[in-house]
Formats: C-alpha cells, sequence, structure tokens
C-alpha cells in the first residue's frame, strides 16, 4: 500500500512534540503506527511474532532485536511483565540481558534471576534501546519474546507497522480480527460525472463528524450517481478531491486544518473509502485509502487526526458495479463510530 502525495505534521503525543513525515511513493508501513489501528477491529495488538511467522514463513534467525522496533524503549522490569516466567531466568544465560545488566550495574549477573536483578539493582530507566547493542542479538536471544502478545509490552502502540519483523506482509484476513461482511446498504455505480457538476444536494458522502450526507454547494463537485433500492437512485457520492468536510476529534483534529476528504466508511474506522478519480469517458471511478494519526495521551485521553494521509489507490468501480456503502444511509457521532467491517481480502 503505497502513498501517492507528500506530507508531514507535527504534533503533541507521549513523547512530547511528534513528527510524522512520508512521501510520495512510500509504503505506509514505515510512517503508520499501530495505534493508528487500535480502534480498528484488527486486533493488531494481539498478535505475536511467533504467530506472523507461522503464517508468513519468516526465517526468523534473520531478524535481529533491533528488527523489534519496541523493544527500544523497554526497561527489563517492561520485559518481566510482557514475558511469562522471565524472571526466574538467569542473567548469565541470556546475553542481551546479560550486557543491559552489566552496562547498568558493573554487575555481570552471575546466578541472580532476572527478577532478582530488578528487585535488588535500579534498572527502571534504563531501556534496551540505549544501553545494548541490539543489532549483535538474534530475535531469538531472549526466551519468550516471540510468543507474547505485542499488547504486553509498554507503549506497543508506538511501534510503526513495519517495526514488526513480517508485519508489513501479512495479510489482513490473517489478523487475529476478521472484518465481517455489513451488505445492509449496497447499490451501484450508475453514472460517474466529472468536474462541471455544480451545487449536489443528495450527497452520500461526508464523514463521522459532518454525517454521511453532506451536500456539495460550490461549482465543482465530480462524483457518481448511485443506484438501489428505494431513495439510493441518484444519490451523490462526491469526490474527495472535490469536496472537504471536517473530521477527527480530540486535540489532533486540528491537524490539516481539521478537515479530511469527503466519503464513506464502509470498511469501519481504520481507514476511509474516498472516490478520487473520475473517469467520464472510461465511466469508470477510482478510490482511494485515506488514513489517519491515533493517540491515547495520558490525562488527555484518546484522540485522532482526520483522515488526511493518502490518497492510496483502492478499488476501481465501472458502471453498473456493485459497491458497499456500508450502514447507516446518513450518520453523525461525536467521538468514535462502532460499524460493521468487510473487506476484500484478495485486493490486500
Amino acid at each position: 500500500m503505497v502513498v501517492q502525495d507528500s506530507g508531514s505534521v507535527t504534533y503533541q503525543g507521549n513523547r512530547g512534540n511528534e513528527t510524522r513525515a512520508w512521501q510520495s511513493g512510500q509504503s505506509i508501513a514505515e510512517f503508520l503506527e499501530l495505534g493508528d489501528f487500535e480502534d480498528s477491529e484488527f486486533r493488531i495488538e494481539d498478535l505475536t511474532i511467533s504467530g506472523i511467522s507461522n503464517v508468513s514463513n519468516l526465517d526468523l534467525g534473520s531478524y535481529q532485536l533491533s528488527n523489534f522496533q519496541l523493544l527500544e524503549w523497554q526497561t527489563l522490569a517492561d520485559l518481566n511483565a510482557a514475558i511469562p516466567n522471565l524472571g526466574n531466568k538467569y542473567v548469565s544465560t541470556i546475553p542481551p540481558i546479560r550486557q543491559l545488566v552489566s552496562k547498568v550495574t558493573g554487575f555481570s549477573g552471575g546466578n541472580r534471576q532476572v527478577k532478582d536483578v530488578i528487585r535488588d539493582y535500579r534498572l527502571s530507566k534504563a531501556t534496551f534501546g540505549k544501553n545494548v547493542n541490539l543489532d549483535n542479538y538474534q530475535l531469538t536471544s531472549i526466551p519468550g519474546l516471540i510468543d507474547a502478545p505485542l499488547k504486553k509490552f509498554r507503549n506497543w502502540q508506538d511501534s510503526r507497522i513495519d517495526g514488526i519483523p513480517g508485519l508489513s506482509s501479512l495479510g489482513w484476513n490473517n489478523f487475529p480480527g476478521i472484518p465481517s461482511v455489513n451488505t445492509s446498504f449496497v447499490g451501484k455505480v450508475d453514472l460517474p460525472l466529472g468536474d462541471l457538476e455544480a451545487n449536489r444536494s443528495r450527497s452520500i458522502s461526508g464523514s463521522f463528524q459532518e454525517g454521511f450526507n453532506v451536500p456539495c454547494l460550490q461549482p465543482n463537485c465530480a462524483h457518481f450517481e448511485a443506484a438501489g433500492p428505494g431513495t439510493t437512485t441518484g444519490m451523490q457520492w462526491i469526490s474527495g478531491k472535490s469536496q472537504q468536510v471536517r473530521g477527527g476529534f480530540g486535540i489532533l483534529k486540528a491537524l490539516n486544518a481539521g478537515k479530511e476528504p469527503t466519503g464513506r466508511n464502509p470498511f469501519g474506522t481504520a481507514f476511509k473509502q474516498v472516490v478520487w478519480e473520475i473517469n467520464e469517458a472510461e465511466g469508470s471511478v477510482q478510490t482511494a485509502m485515506f488514513f489517519r494519526i491515533c493517540k491515547t495521551i495520558p490525562f488527555v485521553g484518546r484522540t485522532c487526526s482526520p483522515y488526511f494521509i493518502g490518497p492510496v489507490p483502492f478499488i476501481k468501480y465501472r458502471e453498473k458495479d456493485p459497491i458497499i456503502f456500508g450502514d447507516p444511509i446518513s450518520f453523525q457521532h461525536p467521538i468514535i463510530p462502532s460499524p460493521a467491517y468487510y473487506f476484500p481480502f484478495n485486493h490486500a
């Protein structure tokens, strides 16, 4: 999944001021983080490296501890909390832990167990990233590391997607939470119409914040007219290239001036589906995915930006093709919606 436009934003996050930057042609795995999908039904946080490996046939022996990004900010106490029975292991038998303990305390570990070292020495601020050369050790060098669910690690949300070995190539249908089909509102692409169209009021597009019937009251309202049961025929899904709407919630809603391309979320909250390119002559509609930045900030709570990171090419439709609009036809919610999901796995 490759983003077509470049961009960057700076915002207040868990680590103070944080910056996200992306370049046209770059994979979203290189700059989107696990926490951006925490609200989705995919339950990425339940994955383990060993589970990913079993599906993707990874050669875990070819990965180093440095390939597991979130290990950088873990302390020994964090690992002990995340990995069952690690506390009963002897420090001397686990080289990366022995290096951390030796560098911070000057003590090689001897015959002391991990839990005893944590209790007796001041290691609460000693992270692996600052005290261990993670390139020198295989991913499997810490017992139980690859079997621990991602959510067990402190601040797992801050890891990039490509900071988890094998995750960027894992099919979405292999995630712990499999999206369910929502066919409560299905129609057809009836008639693609270009920028010369103006002032369209029977909209079927918008955002969670403004609802999904936001009219396009401007000179250029590229869209396609839908066909379907009841009043669906003649309704207009406006192009997000033509119209922007309000999006996001919490302090991150200020990003991108609080705006996102108009569209719908038939596949849930992980991304927004946006009509992007309209080709009247060909009778086709190219849609795109737009993503957002989400954080859970102490004393502030959950916050998400508008869906403005994109476009990432998605499904192309032609006249008379069926299209899932999702449920409901009109919806407005100030915080976090919970629609059902459907995802064409073969597309991913």
